[in-house]
């Protein structure tokens, strides 16, 4: 076994010879003690799980989308298991007849919507690789992706059909045709055949599916079922070739954790489908409802209105990204502080009893039952009333927001890790478990864990308390990186897969990552900085919504631009007689004091070395966006591109305080 609660010890760990860093014992779920789980009989494939699904569940609701009645958002209507089956059929024969062969590209290029996921399924049956093209990889990544996977057809969403015309001439080697999602308006149609690509819209397309048919391809486990683009923060996206077998290893494992802690995937579960299909987080969690025969209804597209879809549809598990769940975090707070003295004090009181009954070790419903009826229900009832699982993933969540939905939401807040690499589940912290806050809880049980020690880093994974970068074995891996063999020898050594990501193994057996090992620098004094460990910590401050740190090895002191939790500022200034809307606050240099003089406090508090403090501070209202590409589509810091955004600032701070 293992001196951790929820993990087995598998292989010894060893001390390092020269070169080669000290590695950790490898560890494994206590879930998965009796070894992996495996898959049904008949299943091998992707197609396999969907094609099942639909023999046992033909009736059931599969596909829903919001019905549009007068401009205005009806019910959610719904396509059965067996109707959307025909479809993709349809589908398939169609693109076969267009001369496209199993092996082939086929590019996806839409928000997520019923037709996403009957064209995957449709690449599927017929052994075509599905290639999503997701445009906020940055400019230009259409295009890239195009030519670099070799697309020759591609389905598109009516009003990306322009962007696309922009990666003319480029991508016209390889596309040859384009299916709409909607519609193509004759002057497009007409545009695109004088480029030689043949266009339809969806309604033409499966009316030319209709009389053909074609036998499917004989199809194996080990097969590439799509190469799906990671978001590096740095150079060209990378196509991460994903198996069947992946794909299929990763559901299994996820359903017999959900499984072994009481919480069972049904044929009765809903899911919301907003977060990317372009990913893998989105991708394969929707894999697990479809193999359960549970229903996915989709947004409409607008992040202003998916309170109000998951209100519509009462999904009962639901997965987001940090992001959303701090806006989520951020409404409910200002809700509560505007309700007045009398509900303010019964929401405190009942959310202080419920935390410390929670943190007592009490079982999620039983820690207050009266209160989440009285006080709680209504949050529950703004996620639609039936939510019991939200699962975070792609970027660390705070750990306040974390703790404060565990108690309000009535639902099990878990936090999740993973890589397109890995494809997505890798770790998962466990419902009623309070000692998992801030962590990504113990391995899913299909993979293998160890830490590999960072000497340069100061991280030994034989310690006491180990630390290193995870690295991560089993069939969830990808099979290398398309065309760049020379990455992926970089990161897959003698089976194990190198995240770059630093982990630590807590007393329980859960993991919590501390810092990225490519993101290190040196002072000019010589200190090394791990920056996103400290960014970590200096995230804890309440008067901040994020951080950017900035140093390098001309200077001897760190530089940072945050931004100001605007609450807590505006809070700040009306008791500090500072006048001033969010966006001059911003400016005013108390503002930055006070600002700079929390981050100082937090980081005495964690004891930091005297170069880990910050010098200066510059405010900025904007949050970190994808706009102005300085983060990836999973919310990770482009740190060039945020150096060059904020160059001026950095170079302004730096000369301010050197002239002092």
């Amino acid at each position: 076994m293992s001196k951790y609660k929820f993990l087995v010890e598998v292989e010894k760990g060893k001390e390092g010879t020269g070169d080669q860093p000290s590695i950790g014992p490898a560890y494994r779920s206590i879930f998965a003690k009796d070894g992996f789980p495996s898959p049904p009989p008949g299943v091998e494939t992707c197609w396999d799980i969907f094609r099942l699904s639909v023999e046992k569940y033909p009736n059931n609701p599969m596909l829903g989308h919001r019905e549009i009645v007068d401009g205005k958002a009806g019910k959610y209507v719904w396509l059965t298991y067996k109707q959307v089956y025909d479809i993709v059929m349809k589908i398939g024969s169609a693109i076969r007849s267009c001369g496209v062969e199993p092996g082939a590209r086929c590019g996806i290029y839409s928000a997520n919507c019923p037709e996403w996921m009957i064209t995957m399924q449709a690449c599927n049956a017929h052994g075509l690789y599905c290639v999503p093209l997701y445009d906020t990889l940055g400019a230009g990544a259409v295009e890239f992706i195009i030519c670099h996977a070799e697309v020759s057809i591609a389905f598109v969403e009516e009003k990306k059909i322009p962007e696309v015309f922009k990666t003319f001439p480029n991508t016209l080697q390889y596309l040859k045709t384009l299916v709409s999602f909607g519609k193509v308006t004759p002057e497009q149609k007409e545009e695109l055949e004088k480029n030689g690509v043949t266009a339809f819209s969806w309604d033409e397309f499966l009316l030319l599916g209709e009389d053909k048919k074609y036998d499917l391809p004989t199809k194996s486990t080990n097969d590439i079922c799509t190469i799906m683009y990671t978001s590096g923060t740095t150079g060209d996206p990378k196509g991460v070739l994903i198996s069947n077998e992946s794909v299929i290893t990763l559901t299994i494992g996820a359903m017999h954790l959900l499984s072994s802690v009481n919480e069972a995937l049904s044929a009765d579960d809903v899911y919301m489908s907003y977060l990317p299909l372009a990913h893998i987080f989105d991708r394969v969690i929707e894999e697990c409802f479809v193999f359960n025969g549970a229903s996915i209804g989709f947004w409409r597209g607008d992040v202003k209105l998916l309170i109000e879809d998951v209100g519509e549809l009462k999904p009962t598990i639901f997965c987001a990204v940090p992001r959303v769940l701090e806006r989520i975090y951020s409404g409910l707070t200002a809700k509560v502080s505007s309700g007045g003295m009398l509900k303010n004090l019964l929401f405190k009181f009942a959310y202080n009893v419920k935390e410390h009954n929670l943190v007592k070790g009490m079982k999620h419903g039983d820690a207050a039952p009266i209160f989440d009826k009285i006080v709680f229900s209504k949050v529950k009832k703004g996620l639609g009333g039936k939510v019991r699982l939200i699962l975070s993933g792609a970027a660390p969540l705070a750990s306040h927001v974390e703790a404060y939905l565990r108690v309000v939401t009535c639902s099990h807040v878990l936090q999740g890790y993973g890589l397109t690499e890995s494809c997505a589940g890798t770790f998962v912290s466990l419902p009623n478990n309070p000692d998992m806050l801030g962590t990504v809880g113990p391995p899913v049980p299909n993979v293998d864990i160890r830490l590999e020690s960072v000497p340069e880093m100061g991280y030994n994974a034989l310690s006491d308390t180990p630390r290193g970068e995870i690295c991560i074995r089993g069939k969830t891996l990808f099979s290398g990186y398309y065309k760049r063999e020379d990455l992926t020898k970089e990161v897959l050594i003698d089976g194990w897969l190198h995240t770059g990501d630093i982990g630590e193994w807590q007393p329980s057996g859960s993991m919590k990552i501390i810092d990225r090992k490519k993101n290190i620098f040196k002072l000019s004094q010589g200190e090394y900085v791990a920056v996103e460990n400290l960014e970590n910590i200096y995230g804890l401050a309440a008067c901040i919504d994020s951080i950017w740190i900035y140093g390098n090895s001309f200077e001897s002191f760190l530089v940072a631009v945050a931004n100001p939790n605007k609450q807590v500022l505006e809070n700040w200034a009306k008791e500090n007689g500072v006048d001033g809307d969010f966006e001059s606050l911003c400016e005013n240099p108390k503002a930055k004091e006070y600002i700079l003089g929390e981050l100082t406090r937090i980081g005495k508090e964690k004891k930091l070395k005297g170069f880990e403090f910050m010098k200066a501070v510059h405010l900025d209202p904007v949050p970190f966006d994808m706009e102005r590409d300085l983060l990836t589509p999973t919310y990770k810091k482009k740190r060039p591109q945020l150096l060059k955004y904020y160059k001026d600032v950095i170079d302004c701070m730096y000369k301010e305080k050197n002239a002092k």
